[in-house]
């Protein structure tokens, strides 16, 4: 006989398998029930018996019987007591155990088929045990006489028959509610069987799993970062490259954003408080682009990762600047070889000789001066290049005179960065043309780096704006946003346990103040 096949499609398997589950639930719900209201009934049943043998033992007339051995009053007083409460025995005994009573007369005098020494010793009992007349709830008390003293006990049964009667008739109202509730399952379970058709436009299970797998791979393998948000702005998902790019803990799904990324910009983007295309952001030492997606259940994040990018658009800035700068002192250098030339037509040699001795010293003076203050060759060789782009563009670019940075610097690159940063924001302040003074001082393994400029300075109110992701107060060029550089700073500093500080400098303009634990050798390290 050929078994039929497990339905493919996803209601149909939902239908068959709720069916079964209804079924199998309904049937151990009954069964659960079924198990203490049994054992409930044994209890008031013991309880019962225990109640009928203790009015038994307060009856004087079968104390005087059982004390004195009177078999015939014993029993006569117990069987009416039996008969009026509905029992299925109720035995009087004397202090052997001998029966005084029960409901077979042939088994009076014989000794009780339970132990009876609990409740001679003044203990009463409950249990339910087999006897003589089967398995009964017994209660079993002792027998004392008006002076208190113990004579015998009584022993009252109720016959496990009326204990399952009483059951049964239970059975009947359980069964029915069992029934409708199987019956409120069923309809439930085909309600949403057809839901669940509709909404998975009745594919096959087979083609949903597909469908998953295909869709973890493509997530999991585009090398950009996708973040899916509930409407509650918790994650749903987030791919592998989301993780790497955002810095996200493995078991952020279900999680707020709030609880696992700092307050900020990237947060707020992410969230939907800040909204528009392509927003730029920083994460750590990352530049992130980031776009969100409102669906009808959440949101959608993108973010794409630019930090080499952004440093080489910084690099091809700086190659332009150097370029122009480079232009200019062409021109210059041509209109000094025009001059050398005309000297030497004139016939003014020794002018010559000065003049060519003065324009080649200066250089070398100012390259000399940065080597001797800063020992650090990729500091020094950041400061001469932007002293020359600043000479260029009208901008005076000098270290202060007790400036002084030894050549121990732990992370050179990221110094570079910071000061960089920081040297082209207060020459980019200056368009006018200005000063701008560069202070280094170390004390121990703690650097301590200022930059100053003479420009108009930044307003108190807008000195915390200043180091938000996307905030600036200058047109961003088409290549690129600005509003990232001052950002990008004070994530480092901060990473290295440092601070920044933004407030009004010596020249006039705005004084930035940078303090970086830990970012040089200390003496020792350094000689070993």
């Amino acid at each position: 006989m050929k078994l039929p096949h497990w339905p493919r499609r996803v209601f149909a398997q939902l239908l068959l398998s709720q069916t079964v589950v209804t079924v199998g639930v309904t049937a151990v719900t009954a069964g659960l029930f079924l198990a203490p209201v049994s054992s409930e009934l044994d209890h008031d049943a013991m309880q019962r018996a225990l109640s009928i043998a203790q009015a038994t033992a307060t009856d004087e007339t079968i104390a005087r019987a059982a004390d004195a051995r009177d078999t015939t009053t014993a029993q006569r007083n117990a069987e009416q007591i039996r008969l009026a409460t509905g029992a299925s025995f109720v035995v009087v005994t004397d202090l052997d155990g001998i029966r005084l009573s029960h409901t077979d007369p042939g088994r009076i005098g014989q000794r009780v088929s339970t132990d009876p020494e609990p409740a001679l010793s003044g203990r009463s009992v409950t249990a339910i045990q087999q006897g003589t007349l089967g398995r009964t709830a017994r209660g079993k008390v002792p027998l004392r006489t008006t002076d208190g003293r113990i004579v015998g006990e009584v022993s009252v049964g109720i016959s496990d028959d009326s204990i399952r009667r009483r059951l049964l008739k239970m059975l009947t109202g359980i069964l029915l509610c069992a029934g409708a509730g199987l019956a409120a399952g069923t309809v439930a379970t085909l309600v949403l069987a057809r839901r669940l058709k509709r909404r998975t436009h009745n594919i096959a299970l087979a083609d949903i799993s597909a469908l998953l797998v295909e869709r973890e791979a493509m997530l999991h393998g585009i090398r950009e970062g996708m973040v899916a948000l509930d409407e509650r702005g918790r994650i749903r998902l987030a791919n592998d490259e989301a993780l790497r790019l955002l810095g996200l803990p493995e078991d952020c799904t279900g999680r707020p954003i709030a609880e696992v990324l700092p307050p900020g910009r990237l947060a707020d983007v992410l969230t939907g408080r800040i909204t528009g295309p392509d927003l730029p952001a920083v994460r750590d030492d990352r530049v992130l682009v980031v776009n969100r997606t409102a669906t009808s259940e959440g949101a959608v994040v993108t973010l794409r990762d630019r930090t080499e990018l952004e440093s080489l658009v910084r690099e091809l800035d700086t190659t332009r600047s150097l370029t122009d700068a480079l232009r200019a002192q062409d021109h210059e250098h041509a209109n000094r070889m025009h001059t050398l030339l005309g000297l030497l037509e004139l016939g003014r040699h020794e002018q010559a000789v000065a003049f060519i001795s003065e324009q080649s010293g200066s250089h070398a003076a100012v390259a000399a001066r940065i080597a001797e203050q800063v020992q650090d060759p990729h500091v020094a060789a950041l400061l001469a290049g932007k002293t020359a782009v600043a000479g260029e563009r009208g901008v005076r670019l000098a270290l202060a005179p007790a400036a002084h940075l030894p050549d121990a610097v732990v992370d050179a690159r990221a110094l570079v960065t910071v000061l960089g940063n920081l040297i082209d924001n207060a020459v980019d302040a200056l368009e006018g043309g200005g000063s701008v003074e560069v202070t280094l001082a170390a004390a121990g393994s703690t650097l301590l780096l200022q930059v100053a400029d003479s420009g108009p300075g930044v307003p108190e109110e807008l000195r915390r704006l200043v180091f938000e992701e996307g905030w600036t107060s200058k047109d961003a060029p088409a290549h690129r946003p600005r509003g990232l550089g001052l950002a990008m700073v004070r994530r480092l500093v901060e990473r290295t346990g440092g601070r920044i500080v933004l407030d009004t400098g010596p020249l006039g303009g705005a004084r930035f103040t940078v303090e970086l634990p830990e970012a040089l050798l200390t003496a020792q390290l350094v000689e070993a």
